[in-house]
């Protein structure tokens, strides 16, 4: 596995977002799986993953695919006591850091659940209001 990768793969493990901010290219672009949206710059993707590693539980990694520049890290966990599977697509850059990170999940009725937790969770986290430009 890729060391990046690898290194993606511990620090969410063990809910470690600060280890995460320096395995992103600083224009990351995420693609969340609860609206049709991009968000771009390695501060911004951070802040997000970081509310978005306390609403999940019950996370762990299925399986991992991939070789090069893309991979593929197969979850599971639950949002609100709903159950969830899903898929972080991850492209590295020449430098091998994460440059595109895409989030793929179901079931729906987990996504909303998932999108409304987000969203309270950003509405009470007045440092998130400087990450508005971030969207596209």
């Amino acid at each position: 596995m890729h060391a990046t990768i690898q290194a993606f793969h511990d620090a969410v493990l063990a809910k470690d977002d600060d280890a995460i901010l320096p395995l992103f290219a600083e224009d990351i672009r995420f693609m969340p799986p609860t609206y049709w949206k991009t968000w771009t710059g390695r501060a911004a993707v951070a802040a997000v993953l970081g509310h978005v590693n306390a609403v999940f539980t019950d996370f762990s990694y299925r399986r991992v695919l991939g070789e090069g520049r893309d991979w593929m890290l197969e979850f599971q966990c639950k949002v609100d006591g709903l159950d969830a599977v899903g898929v972080d697509l991850i492209t590295l850059n020449d430098d091998g850091l994460v440059q595109e990170f895409e989030v793929v999940m179901r079931p729906y009725k987990t996504v909303g659940a998932l999108r409304e937790a987000m969203m309270a969770r950003i509405a009470k986290d007045p440092s998130f209001a400087t990450f508005r430009e971030a969207i596209s």
